[in-house]
């Protein structure tokens, strides 16, 4: 598996300067300081721009990633990130890093944070922070800043990230500080500045996205009584209207990472691809949930993650088939606590890089092949086969050819129950009663009580019939 570190890439590096070249390694003596926005182009981050320049006198350089998410252009995203006043723009494709360095991480880990949530805005934020970082010291910039609200977990995930890369730097958060109240409040004040945003009106909904998937929230979705509209979807087809006959779908494994999908052997960030397309066709990867988000607020959040969903069940199905009991029932406790890190922003902790070393150990041998069955919303594992197999028919089965050794079981189960067995005695012996005793008792008196109204009951009829 492939672990994440904290260094920028030679390759990441250049992709994400070669964008602007005009500018020197650091401010010439008069000029003003620099700050790094990372930049969506959504209206947040446009009057971010000008609002960092006007109120703190900053030089701004913008940072866009490309992380798989829906977009008309990135190019048309920088246009007008230095149509808004930024001073420099990078345009930064982060796809194959993402997929590489994190997704593999989170897969290993079958990353479901309380159980449910893939961690879709979770896992990009880390990789967005660091390439903040790095531009900040190509380009002498002695902050970086964000579009997040004072409400939501990717404030923290962002300064965390930021703070565990270069405490030196200094954080700004526009949206939490200043006084616009409400979204009409931007878009006026967008409107007084020149800054060019398409806005008019209120959006319905608040959209994250990425490769991994899409996060939903706001609007009607806020009443978590309320049944999501269908319009919210675009990953994932309704299952009512999904295909009338199943597919199925075989992906092969090395080592943990998805290597092929139906024996044609592609990337990892190919596989994700091919498997958003065949499992959003077949309405499955929707998640409709209260989630309990860092900052103490309950909210309701939907997600569509069909590859996502589909990969952390095959990959599961494997482990189940390979890896040993000891190391499975532990690795299940492991896999929450790591999801836990990630979700609240500490992907750079030392704890979490720990936990990596931990799952990256495990997943030397799942490697194999897992047979998925996507049918009207539902995704199914119906096989499983690896050459590190755990599985020995032989002893799992109940035919003729049962190899397992029954006559072992009765010393193995005197062997398992004795220490209990000798804590029972002496607490009997000792008349310390215990809550399982007297649930014991109170059985053998409910029993004892029904025994003498049945033989009451054939006292009387003995008599009537006399």
């Amino acid at each position: 598996m492939t672990k994440s570190n904290h260094s920028i890439s030679a390759h990441e590096s250049a992709s994400s300067l070669h964008d602007v070249p005009q500018l020197s390694a650091a401010p010439a003596p008069g000029e003003k300081e620099r700050v790094v926005l990372a930049y969506s182009g959504g209206l947040d981050t446009s009057v971010c721009i000008k609002w960092l320049q006007e109120e703190y006198n900053l030089d701004v350089i913008a940072v866009v990633g490309d992380l798989g998410q829906e977009h008309d252009g990135l190019e048309a995203v920088k246009a007008k990130a230095l149509a808004t006043g930024a001073i420099g723009c990078a345009v930064v494709d982060m796809r194959e890093t993402f997929a590489n360095e994190y997704l593999t991480c989170a897969l290993a880990a079958n990353a479901l944070y309380e159980n449910k949530y893939p961690l879709v805005s979770a896992l990009s934020r880390p990789l967005i922070a660091k390439h903040l970082v790095a531009v900040a010291h190509q380009f002498g910039a002695k902050y970086v800043a964000h579009g997040c609200t004072g409400k939501g977990n990717d404030q923290v995930r962002f300064e965390s990230s930021v703070l565990m890369l270069d405490p030196a730097l200094t954080i700004l958060s526009p949206v939490r500080d200043w006084d616009l109240g409400c979204r009409a409040d931007e878009i006026a004040w967008a409107a007084a500045h020149n800054v060019p945003v398409k806005a008019t009106a209120e959006a319905p909904y608040s959209i994250d996205d990425n490769l991994w998937g899409r996060a939903i929230e706001c609007g009607v979705l806020e009443d978590p009584w309320c049944e999501p509209p269908a319009d919210i979807y675009t990953m994932t087809a309704d299952p009512a209207c999904a295909p009338d006959a199943p597919a199925y779908v075989e992906i092969d494994f090395k080592e943990g990472i998805p290597c092929a999908v139906d024996g044609k052997a592609m990337s990892f960030l190919g596989v994700i691809y091919a498997l958003n397309e065949i499992a959003g066709a077949h309405g499955f990867g929707r998640i409709d949930m209260v989630e309990n988000r860092l900052v103490g607020v309950k909210s309701r959040e939907c997600y569509e993650v069909p590859a996502g969903l589909a990969l952390i069940k095959a990959h599961k199905a494997l482990e189940d088939l390979c890896l040993e009991r000891g190391v499975l029932h532990h690795k299940l406790a492991i896999e929450q606590t790591w999801a836990e890190q990630v979700y609240n922003g500490l992907w750079f902790s030392p704890l979490k890089e720990a936990l990596d070393a931990f799952l990256g150990h495990t997943q030397q041998c799942v490697t194999g092949t897992v047979k998925l069955k996507f049918f009207k919303g539902s995704c199914t594992v119906v096989g499983r086969k690896s050459a590190f197999s755990l599985y020995d028919f032989g002893l799992a089965t109940y035919d003729a050819s049962d190899a397992f050794d029954h006559a072992a079981a009765k010393g193995f189960i005197d062997i398992h129950g004795l220490s209990c067995k000798v804590w029972a005695e002496n607490r009997l012996a000792n008349d310390a009663r215990m809550p399982s005793f007297a649930d014991v008792d109170a059985t053998n008196a409910a029993y004892q009580a029904v025994v003498e109204e049945a033989e009451e009951i054939l006292e009387d009829a003995g008599a009537v019939v006399a």
